[in-house]
This record gives C-alpha cells, sequence and structure tokens, in this order.
C-alpha cells in the first residue's frame, strides 16, 4: 500500500440558486468574477458590459460605447481592467477602478461615493481585426498586454498603452474561437472551427506546438488550467479533454453535457475541490469531478443554452449565463 495514499475527498456540497438577474435586453455571452471576487462582469449580444454586485446580482455600473454584440470580457489580473471583445471588429479596454473604489469597503461607514453608473469608462479600443472579434484574454502578468481571436482567422497581441497590434497571428484556417495565456504569460493557446488546439509563443507569435490536428469536430473553447499543466479543450461533439500541454496526451474526458452548436466557455473550481464546470445546450450548469470525470451535478433553472460559467476566486459560488430566451444571469452557492 502507498504510504502517499491521498486522503479522500470530502463528500461533495451541492449548489443551489440563490439569485437570478436580467442585466441585459439580449443573450449574455459571458460572465466573468473579476479576480479580487468584488465584481461579476457580464456582457451581452445588446453591446453592452454590466457590472453587478457578485451577491445580489444589482447592476453597479453599465459600459456602454460597442456597436454590435460583445462575445468575451477578460479581467486584469488586479482587476483594475476589463478587455471586451466584439462583433463591430473591436476590442475596449476599460478603466474599472472607479467603480472599485465606490464599492463600499468592508459595509463600514465612511466609504467612497459609487461610481456614476453609466460614466464612459473607456480609455483604449483596438482596431485591426477585419471581422467579429469573438475572445479576449489579459496577459496575467501585465496590464499592458491583451490577445485576442476572431473571426478574420487571426490571433493578435495588442499593446494597451498604445492600442497597436503589435503582433497578427494567421493562426487558423477558420475562426479562432479562443485565446488564452499560460498564467506565466509566455505563451497562448488557441482554439478554432478549424478543429485545431495551438501554442503560442507570446513574444514572437511562432506557433509551438499543435496540441489537437484534427478537422472534424470544431474546437469551440480551450483554456490553460490554473496551474499551467493542462489544458481544457471543449469540442463541439459534446466533449469536455484535459490535456497535458508538455505531453500532448489526453488525460480526462468530460460528457454527459449537450454541445453541437455553441462555444460554451467552461471553468475550472478550485475553492473546493477540483471541479470542471460547463454550459450546456440542454440549459443546465454541469459540474463534473475533475480526477473522476464523473457528473457531480447538473443545475437547472436557465431557460436557453447556458453559454457561460465563473467560478468564483474564493469563495464556492458560480455564475451562469443564458442566451436570447433566458437573458438572466443565474448566481449558485455551494451549502456551507
Amino acid at each position: 500500500m502507498s504510504q502517499q495514499q491521498q486522503a479522500p475527498a470530502p463528500p461533495y456540497r451541492p449548489y443551489r440558486q440563490v439569485r437570478a438577474a436580467t442585466p441585459h435586453s439580449r443573450a449574455v455571452s459571458c460572465v466573468r468574477f473579476s479576480p479580487c471576487g468584488r465584481l461579476l462582469a457580464t456582457a451581452s449580444l445588446d453591446g453592452t458590459v454590466a457590472l453587478l454586485s457578485p451577491s445580489s446580482l444589482a447592476a453597479i455600473a453599465t459600459l456602454r460605447g460597442h456597436a454590435d454584440g460583445v462575445s468575451d470580457i477578460s479581467w486584469s489580473t488586479d482587476s483594475f481592467y476589463l478587455c471586451s471583445a466584439s462583433d463591430d471588429r473591436t476590442l475596449r479596454i476599460w478603466d474599472v477602478r472607479p467603480v472599485l473604489a465606490g464599492l463600499n469597503p468592508g459595509g463600514g461607514g465612511g466609504g467612497a461615493q459609487p461610481a456614476d453608473p453609466n460614466a464612459d469608462r473607456c480609455i483604449r479600443v483596438l482596431k485591426g481585426h477585419t471581422n467579429f472579434v469573438f475572445s479576449a484574454n489579459f496577459n496575467p502578468q501585465t496590464n499592458n498586454t491583451v490577445a485576442s481571436g476572431g473571426f478574420d482567422c487571426t490571433v493578435r497581441i495588442w499593446d494597451v498603452k498604445s492600442g497597436r497590434c503589435v503582433r497578427a497571428i494567421d493562426a487558423h484556417s477558420e475562426p479562432v474561437t479562443s485565446v488564452h495565456f499560460i498564467r506565466d504569460g509566455s505563451i497562448i493557446v488557441s482554439g478554432s472551427h478549424d478543429g485545431t488546439c495551438k501554442i503560442w509563443d507570446a513574444g514572437t507569435g511562432s506557433c509551438l506546438k499543435t496540441v489537437i490536428d484534427e478537422k472534424k469536430p470544431a474546437v469551440s473553447f480551450s483554456m490553460f488550467s490554473p496551474n499551467g499543466k493542462f489544458i481544457l479543450v471543449a469540442a463541439l461533439d459534446d466533449t469536455l479533454k484535459l490535456c497535458n500541454f508538455a505531453s500532448g496526451k489526453f488525460l480526462k474526458m468530460y460528457s454527459g453535457h449537450v454541445n453541437r452548436k455553441y462555444c460554451l466557455q467552461s471553468a475550472f473550481s478550485v475553492t473546493n475541490g477540483k471541479y470542471i464546470v460547463s454550459g450546456s445546450e440542454d440549459n443546465c450548469v454541469y459540474i463534473w469531478d475533475l480526477q473522476g470525470k464523473n457528473i457531480l451535478q447538473k443545475l437547472e433553472g436557465h431557460t436557453d443554452t447556458v453559454i457561460s460559467v465563473s467560478c468564483h476566486p474564493t469563495e464556492n459560488k458560480i455564475a451562469s449565463g443564458g442566451l436570447d430566451n433566458d437573458r438572466t444571469v443565474r448566481l449558485w452557492l455551494q451549502d456551507g
């Protein structure tokens, strides 16, 4: 018997819905808790980004400026800035510091005045993509670098201060569905409708590795695990796979959800046990045990495809967003 045996995992505590809100007039496309945990950002096909309370889902601010739907949003590591990717072919950088400063710290008196919910917080518009921008990601190590992917089949790297595209990579033969930096900011993973998933050197833009090289199914989402050792890859054949990116080997597969049509954004949950969380085209949120691959829970409540999920950085809390026939943002809490 191995001396290294791990203690058995604590029994799974189910999540339950605690809040629902409708901050947008069209489909929710993306939900993202800020790294500091004090805001929940949501994006929509209505062209806006909303900043919500992560506990009550009350609307704190609305970021307007895009001329078309927003598909993705990404926070800077310090939670000061937000980047949005839009069908209007641009990315926008928003300064969220006044909104954070206006939150009442600790609930005590003497807090700053709440920020103007409708102030224009856009500080940069990044132009260069020649078609819809579908994915955006801040470099975790610096607020000055953003990567993006779009329907022009390119991956682009941007200098935020100057607003310039410093690298345009002809990355794929079909639309890019996701771009994501590893935690040290050195490499980027991209996924595409062309069925491939590739790793890029963030500095030089050279392709270091092709992790998946299939024509079908389309790769609808890809991201590095929080520790940077694995890549989670979603494909339009109802599967999520965990890949060791150093060896290129697939270690785990998660299934049971429905994903044939939309690019569903999944997430790692690490605050209590290790889970994989994803939306689904059967209007549910699925939670899998990362190691065991088994479905731990299926969260019901949305009335359309759940396109995006986000796990709170410190609390056992999940946010989810639904498409046009639902339009809600829902908050799920693990029973304490």
